[in-house]
C-alpha cells in the first residue's frame, strides 16, 4: 500500500460503513497517527519491554515484518579515550542494537574479529579477570551511555572499527501532497513536508499498522467499537 492506499484505508475502518463521520480529520492529523502506530509496531516486534530474550528473530514472520529497516554492518571508527577503552559515536538513524562485531589488534599478531558483548552499567566487567575483554577469547566489552557506545579493551590490544547491525529510524510517513491548498504542511518540529513518504516497511505490515492507527484514534475519540478494534489487533497477535 501507499501512504494514499493508507490514508483510504484509515477512513474506511474509522467510520462505519457508508459513514463519514470522523471525514473532518486532516491529513496531517491521520500522518501523524499512521506514525505513531508505525512506532508501537516496530517496537513491540524489534524490542518490547517485556522480552523473551530472542529478540525479532523469533519466527520469520518477525524477521520479515521489519527486515527493511535493518542495517548490516554499519562500519563505525573508534576514538580512543584512555588506555583501555574507545567511543563510538551512533549513527544519526539509530533506533536499536541487534549485535556488533570488533576488529581488533595486537603487537605483531594479525588483525582479529571479535565478539561485542553487551555489558550492563552495573557489571563489574574491567575487573574480573573472567569477563575482561580479551583478544584471545575473541570477546570485547561494550556499554552504551548518552549518544554513543564505549569500547572497553584489556589494555593489551587496540580497537580499530566496530561493525554494527542496528535497527534504523524510519522517515516520516507523510501524504503532504493532498493537504490543500499548499499540498504541503509544517511539523511541530518545524520540519516542512511536501509530496508523499510511503511507509518504509514491507507491504505484507501495513494493514496491520493501519489497524494501529485506527485503534490509538478510536481510543483518543472513545468510540463505541474500541473493543472490536482491539480485537483485530489481537488476532494479529501484536501486543
Amino acid at each position: 500500500m501507499n501512504i494514499k492506499e493508507m490514508h483510504y484505508d484509515f477512513k474506511q475502518k474509522l467510520n462505519k460503513i457508508d459513514s463519514q463521520q470522523y471525514r473532518n480529520l486532516r491529513v496531517p492529523e491521520i500522518d501523524w497517527k499512521i506514525n505513531e502506530a508505525y512506532e508501537v509496531f516496530v517496537k513491540s516486534i524489534a524490542e518490547p519491554r517485556v522480552t523473551n530474550h530472542l529478540g525479532f528473530e523469533i519466527n520469520q514472520r518477525t524477521i520479515d515484518d521489519i527486515r527493511t529497516i535493518v542495517v548490516n554492518d554499519e562500519v563505525l571508527i573508534p576514538i580512543q579515550i584512555d588506555d583501555t577503552s574507545y567511543f563510538i559515536t551512533l549513527p544519526q538513524n539509530y533506533m536499536f542494537y541487534i549485535s556488533a562485531n570488533i576488529i581488533m589488534s595486537k603487537g605483531n599478531c594479525k588483525d582479529k574479529i571479535g565478539r561485542a558483548i553487551l555489558r550492563q552499567h552495573d557489571d563489574r566487567f574491567e575487573t574480573s579477570p573472567f569477563d575482561n575483554s580479551s583478544y584471545e577469547w575473541g570477546e570485547v566489552n561494550i556499554r552504551f551511555y548518552d549518544k554513543g557506545i564505549r569500547v572497553f579493551t584489556d589494555g593489551t590490544f587496540s580497537i580499530k572499527e566496530l561493525r554494527l547491525n542496528y535497527i534504523r529510524k524510519h522517515a516520516y510517513i507523510h501524504n503532504a501532497q493532498d493537504f490543500l491548498p499548499t499540498g504541503s504542511y509544517t511539523l511541530p518540529s518545524g520540519q516542512v513536508l511536501t509530496g508523499i513518504q510511503n511507509c518504509e516497511l514491507p507491504e505484507h505490515t501495513h494493514r496491520e499498522i493501519v489497524d494501529i492507527a485506527v485503534l490509538i484514534t478510536s481510543g483518543d475519540l472513545s468510540m463505541a467499537d474500541y473493543q472490536l478494534k482491539q480485537a483485530k489487533i489481537n488476532l494479529n497477535q501484536i501486543n
